[in-house]
């Protein structure tokens, strides 16, 4: 049974062909997606990922699947082509890992890794807000007490494309700061006490989530899990 019911009810529903962000193929799609790929991302289960040499203050990660196939496709189309309309499945996916990720339904709050305000201006917002926002509905329809926070802020650095791994690792160590004035909210007295999960689109050396769950854990906000869509695979050597 899926951790978050009538989670594919709005991507089965067809209507006028448009390109799927799944395969570009220009096809009959609801919020995006074909039919053919529907089915490729309904059969992706939440699974715990690590990095090969993980870095010191990585969270255990879950990803719905690995960054390829459908999934990558649409995430490139979201990120990079423009397609803003896909943040409502997207976090409808990203709320599915939450789910997998935290077990039962149980407090929550969400703090999605931020954009720096370059990548903002150039995607027209912040592209984590708005899925973290959208799995925030979604898990809310499904009975979970859930937040978003956004106690991180992101500092100018290099384009992550143009680093290598090393290069990535240095950049990341001076990432982020805490927002001022952004306090750790408070559980009622007999509630158990919220589980902070840190979300991410893609999960590749770790080194940007572990930044941020060092910063993040600095304010009081220690988060148990990372929750991202996906995670790149290492390639073996033949």
């Amino acid at each position: 049974m899926r951790a978050v019911a009538g989670l594919w009810a709005d991507l089965a529903d067809l209507v006028l062909p448009v390109e799927c962000a799944g395969c570009r193929e220009r096809r009959a799609a609801r919020h995006g997606f074909c039919p053919g790929c529907v089915t490729a991302l309904a059969a992706l289960r939440p699974r715990p990922v690590r990095p090969t040499a993980a870095p010191p203050g990585l969270p255990p990660c879950v990803a719905l699947g690995p960054y390829g196939g459908a999934l990558r496709e649409a995430l490139l189309a979201y990120k990079e082509r423009g397609r803003h309309g896909l943040a409502r499945p997207l976090g409808g996916l990203l709320a599915e890992v939450v789910a997998g990720a935290v077990g039962a339904a149980r407090p929550v709050l969400l703090v999605p890794v931020p954009d720096t305000a370059v990548a903002a201006r150039a995607r027209y917002g912040d592209h984590l807000d708005r899925l973290a926002r959208h799995a925030a509905a979604r898990l809310g329809r499904a009975g979970w007490p859930v937040r978003v926070l956004r106690p991180l802020r992101a500092l100018p650095r290099p384009d992550s494309a143009t680093l290598d791994s090393a290069g990535r690792a240095r950049a990341a160590q001076s990432a982020f700061q805490a927002r001022p004035r952004v306090a750790p909210p408070r559980a009622r007295a007999g509630a158990p006490a919220p589980v902070v999960v840190l979300l991410d689109d893609i999960v590749t050396t770790g080194v940007t989530l572990a930044a941020a769950a060092r910063v993040l854990s600095a304010t009081g906000l220690s988060p148990t899990v990372a929750a991202v869509l996906a995670a790149t695979e290492k390639r073996r050597r033949s």
